[in-house]
């Protein structure tokens, strides 16, 4: 190839890349837009066939077990039998945020880092009131992702949400314990239960205690002398 070929093979596959990284992001932002609304079939249609969900301490495994975390937990503990959001006089906005996404060479895989901010309750005038929900509430979490692209569209293929803290909107998160718990009997015994459980060692606690989130992604200076670019 001759130098402009070169450079012009180069400067195409950069713009994939950053057109690949605007598609995850758009990805991941419509699925919060769909988890404000409980639409957990539109949430299952964001996940590649073999896609999963890491929640608390469980693991929801495709899309059958995806329906069930969104579906059948979250839908059935936020909303009165047969309401669809949304609701009344319910609020459940996700906010995402702060991402760094990371294409994969070949531009078929990919990893992202988002930040995760929650603002939900109900109004005093609800007639409905979520047991074991705070009237007002906040939260906020990491997610460590992975991504595919799945006949030719990017799928969210792992999708792992670690809550960091929780609070209730009157207290805060200085007088707050989690109001959600993992659910530690797997399915079908459990019918909202995960497929399976993270081993004992790697399962999760909650607010007060503080979740470490490995980055996906190199420091850029460390990185940078690892891969030897810098001496």
């Amino acid at each position: 190839m001759s130098d402009v070929e070169t450079r012009l093979a180069a400067l195409e596959n950069r713009v994939g890349e950053l057109e690949d990284a605007n598609a995850i992001r758009r990805l991941h932002w419509a699925y919060g837009y769909y988890i404000d609304f409980n639409r957990p079939d539109d949430v299952a249609e964001l996940f590649a066939e073999d896609g999963e969900v890491t929640f608390l301490s469980g693991v929801y495994v495709g899309h059958a077990g995806i329906r069930r975390l969104y579906g059948t937990w979250f839908k059935n503990f936020f909303l009165a039998p047969g309401e669809d959001g949304p609701a009344y006089g319910f609020l459940l906005d996700h906010f995402q945020m702060q991402d760094i996404i990371t294409v994969a060479p070949d531009r078929q895989t990919a990893k992202g880092r988002f930040r995760g901010m929650l603002f939900g309750g109900s109004h005093e005038s609800r007639t409905f009131k979520p047991e074991g929900l705070p009237l007002q509430f906040m939260e906020a979490g990491i997610y460590e992702n992975d991504y595919v692209r799945e006949n030719g569209t990017w799928k969210i293929k792992r999708l792992d949400y670690m809550m960091q803290w929780q609070g209730d909107y009157e207290t805060g998160w200085a007088r707050t314990v989690a109001h959600l718990q993992p659910l530690l009997v797997p399915y079908p015994e459990n019918p909202l239960g995960p497929d399976r459980l993270l081993p004992e060692d790697k399962r999760r606690q909650t607010w007060p205690h503080r979740q470490d989130v490995p980055m996906h992604f190199a420091h850029p200076k460390f990185g940078a002398v690892l891969a030897g670019a810098e001496k």
